[in-house]
């Protein structure tokens, strides 16, 4: 997320008052803010290395994830940094919200009145604008509500599927995300990509046959990244952040004094693992 977008004036030569004019120093600022929170509240930022990665630089992307926690738009924007540093950003957000916060505008997320008529042909239109660029992502939570990661069938709300009915072009990546305990005190934020659809490939399918295709890659990433979590093997993940470890208190000074007296090394680690 090194520059979340171009300014609505390098866009179309005039000012957009409904898209986003996100600032690039805000945006590192933001990045670097977001990393330092999430190490202080998981153990690890982990990415699934079954992950499908859509390696592309001049398509654009739309990211849709399931919604199961308050954190997933900032691990979101961790994925951003480290994987698609390049592509510019964009993500919407409840419009009576980003009138309280203003300066997320400046990241590049844009208003919606969620739940309303109005509110969904905004979304179209707004997207369908921002997608026009060839390294635009925007990232979305379909769901529309927060849900469990093992809820199932998966159910997505019917704009996705009218944006995808809309687009010429654009690939659509799933992602899953999850927030289990494993050994340590602190969580584990889980991610992982699936199977993607790239529009200008597909035969063209009805709105309503999108959604329905859209939900089951989703459903099917969430399945294959729940097995890894169930399995709690480190290594079938990379590590994208590295945060928070140990129990504390006696018990950690415990492992500690027995390491010291056995001249071992301090393992803070409780799965005495590295990550």
């Amino acid at each position: 997320m090194t520059r979340l977008a171009g300014t609505a004036k390098e866009r179309s030569g005039v000012n957009h008052p409904s898209l986003p004019s996100p600032s690039p120093r805000l945006v590192k600022l933001f990045i670097r803010y977001t990393r330092r929170y999430l190490s202080r509240h998981f153990h690890a930022v982990r990415l699934a290395k079954i992950s499908q990665v859509p390696d592309v630089s001049e398509t654009p992307l739309v990211i849709y994830s399931n919604h199961p926690a308050w954190w997933d738009p900032l691990v979101g924007i961790c994925l951003v940094g480290r994987l698609f540093p390049e592509r510019r950003h964009y993500a919407p957000i409840e419009a009576q919200a980003l009138a309280r916060y203003r300066f997320f505008a400046r990241l590049g997320f844009f208003g919606v009145a969620t739940g309303t008529p109005a509110g969904a042909r905004q979304f179209l239109e707004i997207t369908t604008q921002l997608l026009k660029e060839s390294r635009a992502t925007l990232w979305i939570t379909p769901e529309g509500q927060f849900r469990d990661p093992r809820e199932r069938p998966v159910r997505l709300k019917s704009g996705i599927g009218h944006l995808a009915r809309r687009l010429d072009r654009g690939i659509f990546v799933p992602l899953a995300l999850e927030y289990p305990f494993w050994e340590e005190r602190f969580p584990e934020a889980l991610a992982c990509f699936g199977e993607s659809l790239d529009i200008s490939i597909q035969p063209r399918r009805r709105s309503r046959e999108y959604t329905a295709l859209l939900a089951t890659r989703l459903e099917a990433t969430q399945d294959a990244l729940a097995q890894e979590a169930i399995y709690r093997d480190r290594q079938a993940f990379q590590v994208l952040l590295s945060g928070k470890a140990g129990i504390g208190g006696v018990y950690d000074l415990w492992r500690r004094l027995r390491a010291l007296i056995y001249g071992e090394r301090f393992q803070r680690e409780h799965g005495a693992q590295d990550l």
